[in-house]
């Protein structure tokens, strides 16, 4: 018997209390046992999330040796004490950095050169004394680089305080404005600051004019968005002429503007919402540049007047195409940067305004990604963007738009003697039930055979519309060098392929982001990558859920899962307009309270369907302060799992007490969560030592 199994045997797990509550609509009634959970002021829900902590603690106690060492491991990869590349604006440099033994970075900036004093501007190390979990909403410097709004969450919610500090004397302003969000803007006055408030469900639905050094009280309010499936957010472009006010659900936009000069005008509508288009908006000279899914479904780009902006004026830059999406694009004096996705990878190319010359960057490996990096002048011929891939460290380069030359500033330095050479990664495909070819990112230890012996890991996401980020991770080192094959799964419900990529995984057509998935782990077994019993998967968010959805669906084909703060009771959660997840997630999931939505929903959701079979080892979490998922979700879906699977396989619920979606804050901290679910893993592989 191994050591884990007689844990098991010697280990009672927490058997939560059932108090059946029915849940009644569409004549469909559902009883759920553990409904109770949700009331976080019951002491019986804070004892049950403590015994499950108590008893995944007791589990894994056997791998605390090997969680330390991959701590150790992962930490030791680290240059602890480190520097961001400098970026300029106006007269001076900013950048973060890093101290050892420091959990949180450092702002800091220097006048007139590098060579310069430096100064720090904020020290969040220095804020985060005496909180357990402290993470920043906003850094941003007024115009005239005196004041800094800074905004703290120290529970996890990401409810935000906004403050002011005069850079030059040091001190803060008495205002102190709660329930902010991660949107400020400032005028050019740099006096007068616009930002956002969230209502009960964490919406952003408020837009205040603040200016620095009055009562909160005093804060006018500029827009008021009543509709609980729009966000509301704030931004300035880059030309520093218009302040954009952006509303947006997942399928509609509206953009207001208004002069930064202007501050106490009033912000004037380019486009009228009409449902389903979406447009955001540039600036350039005397017109906007906008980029929008207008009769092109994989969005194009058109320009129009600032004195004529809505859409009878718009005239087409860059056409519709089926092969390419338009994911953005960047404005510059005498340069136009394009942002585009094809063939499922990214894709960038530069456009020269002044005489319509056209370039495109090449990059060097089968799965990448790249990204624009701080470019906040407007009137330059150098774009900072990073690139990185599952064995190339992110890379920070200076490409000089008309030269075409591109200069590294900074490769991310993972110390200990990191060889890339040692390790490949490719781009594959596995065929989908209904024949569709589904991408996948793979990286591995060169040497490896496709014996069927690896240990695999899996992950993936595909909601949203979010492309799953081809980048690297020093902590994989870990499992890598410890025979690990890791996959990335670009499934549907993503943007990898275009907007119909994620069109295809979303509404009620879901359900093809599960059998994308499985057929991604079908074809790397059928492929020698591993099999079923060294097969591990992740997923975080909605790709919690995907996790849930596939181990109903496919529970043999997995060893373990490690499920982060997984959004598993589907139907519930959407049908509930109090919560985060409702009203705004209607136009991604569906709406319940249609029947058509509601019967699909509720086929997949991973709460409503576990039954009474052998499930894979789990390892699921949460955090009590999670505004996205809340605590509940997990909790409920562990609990069902304990009271019906019919396996002896581990399942272990581990909840952090005093954080929310993203986990702990500090980065030490959160290298021992790495290290605990990499240990978990490990465990069920057998796998302790590096090869």
């Amino acid at each position: 018997m191994g050591q884990q199994a007689y844990l098991e045997t010697k280990l009672s797990p927490p058997v939560a209390e059932k108090h059946p509550h029915i849940l009644s609509i569409h004549e469909d009634e559902r009883v759920d046992p553990y409904y109770w959970m949700r009331d976080r002021n019951d002491s019986n829900v804070i004892a049950y999330l403590e015994a499950e902590n108590a008893y995944t603690q007791a589990v894994m106690q056997h791998t605390e040796g090997l969680q330390k060492a991959l701590y150790d491991e992962m930490l030791g990869r680290i240059k602890e004490t480190d520097l961001s590349v400098p970026y300029r604006k106006d007269n001076f440099y900013y950048y973060t950095r890093t101290e050892e033994g420091k959990a949180y970075p450092i702002y800091c900036r220097k006048k007139g050169s590098l060579e310069g004093e430096e100064e720090v501007i904020l020290d969040q190390n220095v804020l985060a004394e005496g909180h357990e979990f402290l993470t920043l909403g906003v850094v941003q410097v007024s115009p005239d680089h005196r004041l800094l709004a800074y905004s703290v969450d120290t529970a996890g919610n990401e409810l935000y305080t906004l403050y002011f500090l005069d850079l030059t004397t040091r001190e803060r302003y008495p205002e102190a404005i709660a329930e902010t969000y991660y949107s400020l803007e400032w005028a050019n006055d740099s006096r007068t600051v616009f930002y956002t408030q969230v209502d009960s469900t964490n919406r952003p639905y408020k837009l205040f004019r603040h200016v620095v050094g009055t009562p909160a009280s005093e804060d006018v309010l500029v827009y008021h968005e009543t509709d609980e499936s729009y966000f509301l957010g704030v931004e300035k472009t880059r030309s520093e002429a218009y302040l954009l006010m952006s509303l947006g659900s997942k399928i509609t936009s509206e953009v207001h503007y208004l002069k930064a000069d202007d501050p106490l005008g009033e912000f004037q509508v380019i486009q009228p919402r009409s449902h389903g288009m979406e447009y955001s908006v540039d600036h350039h000279g005397d017109h906007f540049y906008i980029v929008t899914n207008n009769n092109a479904i994989n969005f194009k780009l058109v320009k129009t007047p600032v004195t004529t902006p809505d859409q009878p004026h718009w005239e087409t830059i860059i056409p519709h195409r089926e092969d390419v999406l338009l994911s953005g694009i960047s404005v510059f004096t005498d340069h136009l940067v394009i942002y585009e996705r094809q063939g499922g990878l990214p894709t960038v190319r530069v456009q020269k305004l002044s005489t319509g010359e056209e370039h495109s960057l090449s990059f060097p490996e089968p799965t990448y990604s790249v990204r624009e990096g701080s470019n906040p002048e407007f009137n330059t011929n150098i774009l900072r963007f990073s690139y990185s891939s599952m064995i190339t460290p992110s890379s920070v380069f200076d490409y000089n738009l008309d030269t075409q030359e591109r200069e590294l500033k900074k490769e991310t330095e993972v110390l200990g003697g990191y060889d890339r050479t040692q390790y490949a990664s490719e781009w594959i495909s596995a065929t989908a039930p209904d024949g569709v070819q589904v991408p996948i990112s793979i990286v591995y230890k060169r040497g490896t055979l496709k014996d069927g012996s690896n240990p695999l890991l899996l992950t993936g996401y595909g909601s949203y519309g979010v492309s799953y980020p081809v980048t690297f991770s020093s902590n994989r080192l870990s499992l890598l060098d410890r025979g690990v094959v890791i996959a990335l799964a670009h499934i549907r419900g993503g943007s990898e392929l275009g907007r119909k990529w994620y069109d295809n995984g979303k509404f009620l057509n879901k359900k093809n982001t599960f059998t994308d998935f499985i057929a991604c782990a079908e074809h790397l077994i059928q492929e020698g990558w591993t099999s079923r019993d060294r097969l591990a998967i992740n997923g975080g968010s909605a790709g919690g859920l995907l996790m849930g959805a596939v181990i109903n669906l496919r529970p043999d084909l997995f060893k373990a899962v490690v499920a982060d703060v997984p959004f598993v009771d589907v139907v519930t959660t959407i049908l509930d307009p109090t919560l985060p997840l409702s009203v705004l997630e209607w136009e991604e999931w569906g709406n319940p309270n249609d029947k058509t939505y509601y019967d699909y929903m509720k086929s997949y959701s991973p709460y409503d369907n576990v039954t009474a079979k052998d499930y894979p080892a789990l390892l699921i979490t949460a955090g009590l302060n999670d505004s996205r998922v809340s605590y509940w979700e997990p909790a409920k879906w562990t609990a069902k799992l304990r009271d019906l699977k019919t396996d002896n396989n581990v399942l272990l619920l581990k909840t952090n007490m005093g954080a929310g979606h993203g986990g702990a804050s500090g980065r030490y901290e959160s290298l021992k969560e790495i290290a605990f679910e990499y240990a978990f893993l490990l465990d069920q592989w057998g796998i302790a030592k590096p090869q």
